[in-house]
Order: C-alpha cells, then structure tokens, then sequence
C-alpha cells in the first residue's frame, strides 16, 4: 500500500511540475534579455554582451514599460553596448539584481552599478578593457567614458581602482566584505547595504522541527482522531510596501513537495481539487497570500474539502495520505532532510484496544480532550512511545513504552515510530 501511495505521489509532483510551471507563451526574447507577461515589472538578462544588446534592451524596455528590475547573468562583452545600456537603467532608475547562481561579469558590472537599488546575491567581478588593436588613443577614450558613466552613478573609487588594477586576462570577484565596505548593495536612496533578507518570520516549517498545532490535519472519513473540516482564517494584514529587489527575491520560485508530510495548520481555506497539480495551483494564483498547500491523496474521500491552503508551512505531521507543498522564494534555502516522530493516523492507530502499562505518569494527560489532542500531545513529547485515548472517560494516558496490548471497548490507542523526510522533487516555477 505504501508504494502504492509513494507511486501516486510521484506522478503528483510529475503532474504539478506541468501544471504549476508559467507557460513559455508568455515569454518575448529580445538577444539575452527575455520579458514575461506574467512578471511585467522584471526584465531578465542571460547572455553575453555583444554590438546588438543595447538595442534588443530598448526592445525590452518597450516590452515591458511597467519594469521595475533587471535581473542579471553575463560573462560581460562589448564595453560601448554595456555603457549604453547602463545609461538607459540610470535614466529609467531600475533597480538591478544579481540573483543566487548567477554571475554579472566585466561590461556586466557597468549595468549593475547603474541601478538605483542594487543587491549581489551571485558574482558580481570587473577588470580592465581588452581590445585587439594598439589604438592607444581609442582606449583611454573608453576608460575616460567609463569613468564619465561609473561617477554619475555614484560608484565608489574604490570599485573604479580594483577595476583598472585587474588585468584584462583576470577577473576581480568582489567577496561580500567587499561588497559591504564598498556599499555596492543599495535599497532606495541609501548607499548602504540592506537588511539581511531571509524567510519572513513564520511558525516553524518541514525544514525545522514540529511547532504547536493550530487546527486539524486531513485524514481519512471517519478517522476517530482527525478531523476533515476547517475553518478559513483571517487573511493576514496588508504589508509594508517593498522594494523591487525585495518583493522579487520574496516571490515563490520552486516549490518543495513532500510524500506523506502533511503541513498542519496555518489554514487560509479548504477546498475540493480532483488532484494535487489543481490544489498547487490555486495556491500560487493567490499573489504571494499562500505559501504551502496540503492535498488528501485519500481516494475513499467523496465529499468535503481535500486541499488545504495556508498561509505557511505551519507545522510538520506525519500522514501517509498527505501529499504537501512548500513554496520557496529565491531568499529561501532549499529544504534539508529532518527526522520526525510520528504517529500516522492511516495505520499507527488501532481501534479498541488499550496499551495496558508503560504509562509516563500516574494520572492522565490533563489537557488533552480528543483522541487528536492524544495523539498530538504524544508527537509532542519525546519521552512519549504510545498512547491510549479512553473515550467515555475522556483520559489520555501517554506511555513511555507500547505497553501490552489488550482488548478496550471504546478506546483507540497509537504507537509512535521515526522517519525521516526530504522533498521528494523540488520543481522551479520559471
């Protein structure tokens, strides 16, 4: 059965790699620059440089007039055209980015130092023009024109000495101490470098160890633990504007996806999907609202909810039904793997029969009320092995060991095993 659901899972991730990636359509490539009309505020550079860029980057521009940022990765290329297209990004005042895993080299660097924010998060590296002739003459003029550009830019001396100190046959690489006494990362009209961008503070996600449970998980009809319904949360507040760097790096790019994970709680609203590409799907269109999703591959369920968007990972729970997304920014890490103690509420509970010893207290757990809260409250605790929930007593009793396992009228009890989880297909969205 185990495969089986594992099998239905990667065809899940297959079918939400097709389903939630933007379609190409909507892409126009202009030389190294393409324009999205799903993005119309970012216009992204991967190329190099040569005598036809700066008009293919006018083309661009006329593309997309709402942009805002300029995302770059260049080898670097022809001096004049990136000077020339330096001058447009100051003159329109965009904003450049150098993303993780991209480099903005040589003539490249002329582009990112125009901008009127600016953040490396790749390799941002210059050194001194090349040319094939001896025209001695022609080369002080285009060092004379490079410093004309770089000063109206406000570039430090510094960055212009490193500049023409590095042979032509050798690449400076600024290292991030040098970013930051060079002030080269700038947000709005302050020379000075940014405050350090990370994932927005949320409840604690797949990628770190469990938090406190907020509302209830999906699980099979009838399940004696777990609860299908849930109610919608407020949606949350309004944020402060950000700037272009920020709101781009804040954008999902890829999405974690977990077999047998199911992200508790932080719920946005349920709804009924046919399948977990529908469910992904109507948490991306959300405009950044929604950052994770849980889908109930239970077949057996007809009616009700079976996808549950939410407002963030909320918390990690073992169920071998759930099929989970996490969606990730270009400021977030890739998820690493993390062990979890689970109880599964598919096939770690047993119906009418009581765990007969083993107890960790002489008196029942005192706020647990459900056989939920039971079974919660043993994840929780890491003495805790098992549990028997007495449901006309409303006791919980958490064990230190599975105890002995006896016949019990109205009671269902569980046992806890570990496992670790590691996405199992991390699908980028451009």
């Amino acid at each position: 059965m185990r495969k089986l659901l594992q099998s239905a899972a990667v065809s899940a991730a297959l079918c939400v790699t097709t389903m939630v990636s933007p379609a190409t359509a909507s892409e126009k490539t202009f030389g190294p620059f393409v324009v999205d009309d799903t993005k119309p505020d970012v216009i992204a550079m991967s190329g190099e440089i040569d005598v036809g860029s700066a008009l293919n980057f006018r083309r661009a521009l006329q593309a997309a007039p709402a942009a805002k940022l300029i995302t770059l990765n260049s080898p670097g290329g022809a001096v004049q055209m990136g000077l020339l297209m330096a001058d447009d990004i100051h003159q329109r005042k965009l904003a450049t980015y150098i993303p993780k895993d991209s480099a903005c080299l040589s003539a490249c660097a002329y582009m990112f130092l125009a901008g009127a924010e600016r953040r490396v998060d790749g390799k941002l590296g210059v050194h001194q023009i090349s040319s094939d002739t001896s025209d001695l003459v022609g080369a002080q003029l285009t060092i004379s024109d490079i410093i004309d550009v770089l000063n109206r830019f406000d570039t430090p001396v510094e960055v212009m000495s490193v500049m023409f100190k590095t042979p032509p046959n050798d690449m400076h690489i600024f290292t991030p101490e040098e970013i930051e006494r060079y002030k080269l990362n700038r947000i709005g009209n302050e020379n000075s470098k940014p405050p350090n961008v990370g994932p927005s503070p949320e409840p604690e996600t797949a990628s770190s160890s469990p938090t406190v449970v907020s509302t209830p998980a999906p699980a099979a009809p009838g399940s004696p633990t777990d609860a299908a319904a849930v109610t919608p949360t407020t949606p949350p507040q309004t944020q402060a504007k950000l700037s272009p760097i920020d709101e781009f790096t804040k954008r999902p790019n890829r999405v974690a996806v977990y077999t047998g994970l199911d992200l508790f709680g932080d719920d946005i609203s349920s709804i009924k999907a046919s399948d977990a590409a529908e469910c992904a799907r109507n948490c991306l269109i959300m405009n950044g609202q929604c950052k994770a999703f849980t889908f109930n591959t239970n077949p057996k369920i007809r009616k009700g909810p079976n996808c549950f968007l939410k407002s963030s990972a909320g918390r990690a729970d073992g169920n071998s039904v759930a099929f989970s997304g996490r969606f990730l920014s270009g400021a977030d890490a890739d998820p690493s793997t993390f062990t979890l103690g689970m109880i599964d509420p598919q096939n770690a509970l047993f119906r009418d029969v009581d765990l007969r010893g083993g107890d960790l207290s002489s008196r029942p757990h005192d706020t647990a009320k459900s056989p939920l809260d039971c079974r919660l409250a043993c994840v929780d605790n890491n003495r805790c092995m098992a549990f028997t929930y007495n449901y006309s007593k409303k006791q919980c009793w958490l064990k230190g060991s599975t105890g002995t396992p006896m016949p019990g009228n109205g009671m269902v009890s569980g046992v806890k095993k570990f496992q670790s989880f590691s996405p199992a297909k991390i699908i980028s969205l451009n």
